[in-house]
């Protein structure tokens, strides 16, 4: 198969939506198909690229500048399409480029499949854009209504999207996680005293791009509740983005800014607990990294949690608020024993999940289309 693919950021800003198509491009080139990828691109990329990457002419992305926002489908990139003569497109983003490359692919008389990653009308609220959410819902029903087959995360998505587009026309595409990597065996007590903290304090983690959508105050105001309880847990935050400057008012708290690869797994599996007070995620590629890592994990309560978490058993789901989490994680600071058993089947838990046979689920669904056995 020839397949060409869209996305607003394929490897210029690390994230999980972006880990997920270099694994699926890897994968599929192992498997003898071949990808090219259409995407802007930026002077200082994240990481190299897995397969053919191509620039798409954009400009910086207003109220959010380390993103680009891409503008549309220039003439030489439509040129290199038919050169390639892909078999099918996959857009990835609901964006200008995504819609154009929709609407080539049409023209082409090629089908088009798009997968879900993110849930942008939960973003409009933490930016004061509310009043625009039904403006955005109308247009990303248009969008996966445009495609012939829908990849999506969990299965809560997955029964949203079939009464939108249809049963036939729905997939799952599950995400993996390298347990060689994430993994209990990467905690550091050394490391952990280097950081100036005892052998015997709970360091609670905060881990994902640093961006107002992830739960960032949830997580400072939760933090802030414990210590007017009488609880003192230290801060470690892995990520970088623009509300780092949001942790200045946490004291003790320690910001890593942006960690990779052994640094990263090292740093993941020396912490005690996390929390995750996001409730944007369609997936939540940051809590399995987590569970992997042998860590209890308390999550906001929402879709992308419950696809990955057993409450009371491989973790805590909890109402998203402050007040409420701090009321889990007090006896859970208190309790090493609980923490212990929590992180071990978490740890068992995340096996269930991998990359390769999450990958080969999409080509599947590739296969499927092509072969005409999905009905439109």
């Amino acid at each position: 198969m020839r397949i060409a693919l869209f996305t607003g950021n394929y490897n210029y800003v690390r994230e999980g939506a972006n880990q997920a198509l270099n694994r699926l491009v890897t994968y599929l080139e192992s498997a003898g198909h071949a990808a090219r990828v259409y995407s802007p691109v930026t002077d200082t990329p994240a990481f190299e690229p897995a397969g053919t990457l191509i620039p798409v002419r954009s400009i910086r992305a207003p109220f959010r500048g380390e993103f680009r926002a891409a503008l549309g489908l220039p003439r030489a990139n439509r040129r290199d399409l038919r050169r390639f003569a892909p078999d099918l497109f996959h857009v990835t983003t609901p964006d200008l480029l995504g819609i154009r490359a929709q609407s080539f692919a049409r023209r082409l008389g090629v089908p088009v499949v798009a997968s879900f990653h993110t849930r942008f009308e939960t973003y409009l609220d933490y930016y004061g854009a509310g009043w625009a959410r039904g403006l955005l819902e109308a247009h990303l029903r248009r969008f996966y209504r445009r495609s012939d087959l829908v990849l999506v995360p969990n299965q809560a998505i997955l029964a949203e999207m079939s009464l939108l587009v249809g049963v036939e026309r729905v997939r799952l595409w599950s995400r993996g996680v390298d347990h060689d990597l994430f993994s209990p065996m990467r905690r550091d007590p050394q490391w952990r005293r280097a950081q100036g903290w005892q052998d015997d304090d709970v360091v609670l983690l905060f881990f994902g791009r640093l961006v107002r959508e992830k739960g960032v105050d949830a997580y400072i105001e939760t933090v802030e509740r414990l210590r007017v309880l009488g609880q003192d847990p230290r801060p470690l935050v892995i990520g970088a983005g623009p509300a780092a400057g949001r942790f200045e008012r946490l004291s003790g708290a320690l910001l890593t800014g942006h960690l990779q690869d052994e640094i990263l797994a090292r740093a993941v599996a020396s912490a005690d607990l996390l929390l995750s007070a996001s409730t944007t995620e369609a997936f939540g590629n940051v809590v399995l990294e987590a569970m992997a890592s042998g860590l209890a994990v308390v999550s906001a309560d929402a879709p992308s949690a419950r696809a990955l978490i057993e409450d009371g058993v491989s973790g805590i789901l909890s109402p998203p608020d402050p007040v409420r989490y701090a009321a889990v994680l007090g006896p859970l600071i208190e309790a090493p024993e609980r923490r212990r058993k929590l992180a071990a089947a978490a740890r068992a838990a995340s096996a269930a999940f991998d990359w390769d046979a999450a990958s080969r689920s999409v080509e599947l669904g590739y296969r499927d289309l092509l072969a005409g056995r999905l009905r439109r």
